[in-house]
């Protein structure tokens, strides 16, 4: 609660107050004895910039607290208060919130209806600190407390919460990053996968018997031989690691992620280079390092000992590259978008998974004998990955048309292209279709029969997002849906289909933004503020991207929630940021950059709005503005209930 308000309330004791509090001060001197039926607790729970106040009231038997507001201001009890200090060291997110349920009772002799606690009253209240906060936030409340025959004066309770000994606010974060955790634990099993996968290409395969060999080479010493391999093993992970680090300690900039993902040069390169990768896979040619690379750093591993085996695990990463690449390059494009650590665990488990094959086998040496020798199976592999990579590739042209705007590769067209490839990988499992090196099957075995069944139900799967089927599996490596099929959503009964929103007049920008789903809004933040002051609405502000994956997920698999959709359609009024969108805005909307530095472009002014406003450069990032001011921050997450209960404190 704002200091003023609570000090404006102190003031307006009526007469009727008076002679209410009065008595309280005549039996409270005939007491003896001070008596504290009520203890409060306060405990902080914080994580990163936003906290939460806990304040905690434990009240004796037979005692009752009052809430923090009165029917009738200034006639009755004084209500519970909490005022702060000093509050231009943080800024209030939302307003207070009561975890207990009060109990509501009429009082004859004040002839009105008064609302109090028994037992136990828990009060939170979300803060936002601003970074020169001080070490401590401080207070007191101010509480009035009665039983059957009693009632006590207006008690103060100072308050102190301390930052520095913070606990990390678990609970918080669950909710505020429940997808962002779900999605962080899915995205380390790929980066496993992927290491793994890597294994099996034919850079790195033929590479396992000569590797473990040179372990076990000139020694009959075992245990020599499993430390040496154990610091290979470790020197590859270290290796994969110190790539990631370098995207997440911010070396190549805070928005690397964005620029990666959303810049036509970046974009355009990896296109490039996955097609290069799925040529040379099919067998067109062959990549080739330079050599004087490799050949330096094996003349080093053949030197032996523990600087020999970090030498050979050099070789080993850089030989491997033509192959890894495009698993390498797909991880680290995935983990900038999203920021923080995501880079470097991705590629730590990526060089744990990738390593660890090669150790375990130079500790057993007797499982080598037991791989299967390389053959046509690998040049398969080859293909199949041939195929993945054409497929994927399209994302970044995809990237490209959609932030630039020239709407040349639609949806459909994508997934006509994608239908195509895997009706061709289909094929290939067949047999119908073979390259040159690929041996001659008799037969179709099981485990190919079972591939082109899988191959083929995927292909009938993206067959009917060309019907309007949202695809909600692959959404985010999909273009939006710029219309609303009518399989898409099913709306629920008596609800306003969102197509019909009601809005304050054309949104800027319409003509190249939408938002998806049918809904409403507005690109510009302030003429989506002022429809919300006309028309009296929260507002649900969403920053967001064109090429933002989890956005389009969120979107696909949240946001189609029958009733998150109606609450979007008639609750809020919506407002959608494009953090990449590369339109040049009018001189007159331009912004200026912490380093200041002109922000030209609709995408730069409004990522440089949520990192200056909101302290982060991670999207999709969604804030519930209130008519009052107050707010309500979510960051990703892909669970319907937690986003349908963030949406609900808006109402």
């Amino acid at each position: 609660m704002p200091l003023k308000k609570s000090i404006r309330r102190d003031k307006h004791f009526t007469m009727k107050r008076l002679i209410f509090i009065f008595p309280v001060l005549f039996v409270f001197g005939l007491k003896a004895q001070i008596k504290e039926p009520v203890k409060w607790r306060f405990e902080l729970k914080r994580n990163g910039a936003e906290a939460e106040l806990f304040f905690t009231a434990v009240i004796d038997k037979n005692w009752h607290l009052y809430d923090t507001e009165m029917e009738g201001e200034g006639d009755g009890p004084v209500p519970t208060q909490f005022i702060f200090a000093d509050t231009t060291f943080f800024s209030f997110d939302g307003k207070l919130q009561k975890e207990s349920q009060s109990i509501e009772h009429f009082d004859n002799n004040l002839k009105l209806k008064v609302r109090f606690y028994s037992d136990k009253a828990v009060f939170r209240q979300k803060i936002i600190l601003k970074p020169d906060h001080p070490e401590a936030i401080t207070g007191y409340v101010t509480y009035m407390a009665c039983d059957d025959e009693e009632c006590l004066p207006p008690t103060d309770v100072n308050f102190s919460f301390s930052l520095t000994d913070a606990i990390k606010d678990i609970a918080l974060d669950k909710v505020a990053n429940s997808g962002t955790e779900q999605n962080l634990w899915l995205f380390i099993l790929i980066s496993i996968l992927a290491g793994l996968a890597a294994i099996l290409t034919p850079c790195v395969f033929p590479m396992i018997p000569m590797t473990v060999s040179f372990f076990m080479r000139g020694s009959n010493d075992r245990r020599k031989g499993i430390r040496t391999a154990i610091v290979f093993g470790l020197s590859i992970l270290a290796i994969f690691t110190l790539l990631g680090a370098l995207f997440s300690v911010g070396l190549f900039g805070p928005n690397v992620g964005n620029i990666l993902s959303t810049h036509w040069i970046p974009n355009l390169i990896f296109f490039t280079l996955f097609v290069i990768f799925a040529l040379s896979f099919f067998g067109l040619f062959e990549i080739v390092l330079p050599g004087g690379l490799g050949n330096k750093t094996e003349a080093e591993a053949d030197k032996g000992g523990f600087m020999g085996a970090f030498f050979m695990a050099m070789t080993t990463v850089i030989v491997s590259f033509s192959c890894t690449g495009p698993f390498i390059g797909a991880l680290i494009i995935e983990a900038v978008q999203d920021g923080g650590m995501r880079p470097l665990i991705g590629m730590f488990f990526f060089g744990l998974a990738f390593a660890a094959v090669f150790m375990l086998l130079a500790i057993f040496p007797s499982a080598l004998n037991k791989l299967p020798k390389s053959g046509a199976w690998m040049n398969s592999i080859k293909i199949v990955f041939a195929f993945i990579l054409f497929a994927f590739s399209l994302k970044f042209l995809s990237n490209i048309d959609q932030v630039y705007g020239f709407n040349i590769i639609s949806r459909d067209v994508y997934l006509a292209v994608w239908i195509v490839l895997f009706s061709l990988l289909g094929l290939y499992f067949l047999g119908k279709i073979k390259f040159a090196h690929d041996g001659d099957a008799p037969h179709l075995s099981v485990g190919r029969l079972m591939l082109v069944i899988a191959t083929f139900a995927f292909t009938l799967y993206l067959f009917t997002g060309l019907l309007g089927a949202p695809l909600r599996s692959i959404s985010a490596v999909l273009p939006p849906q710029t219309s609303q099929p009518g399989i898409a959503v099913r709306y629920p009964a008596n609800t306003q289909p969102a197509s019909q929103q009601s809005t304050c007049g054309p949104a800027k920008y319409a003509d190249k933004l939408h938002i998806p789903l049918g809904l409403q809004g507005y690109f510009d933040y302030q003429q989506g503020m002022d429809c919300a002051k006309e028309q009296n609405k929260p507002v649900f502000l969403v920053f967001k991207g064109h090429a933002c994956a989890n956005c389009k997920k969120m979107e696909n698999s949240v946001w189609t929630d029958p009733e998150v959709l109606n609450m979007l359609a008639n609750d809020y009024v919506i407002v959608a940021l494009y953090t990449d969108d590369k339109t040049t805005l009018p001189e007159s909307e331009w912004g200026t950059g912490v380093d200041g530095r002109q922000l030209k472009t609709m995408g730069k002014v409004n990522l440089e709005h949520l990192i200056s406003n909101y302290g982060t450069n991670t999207i999709p990032y969604h804030v519930i503005i209130e008519p009052d001011g107050s707010q309500h921050r979510l960051a990703v997450t892909f669970d319907a209930d937690t986003f349908r209960n963030f949406l609900a404190q808006g109402k």
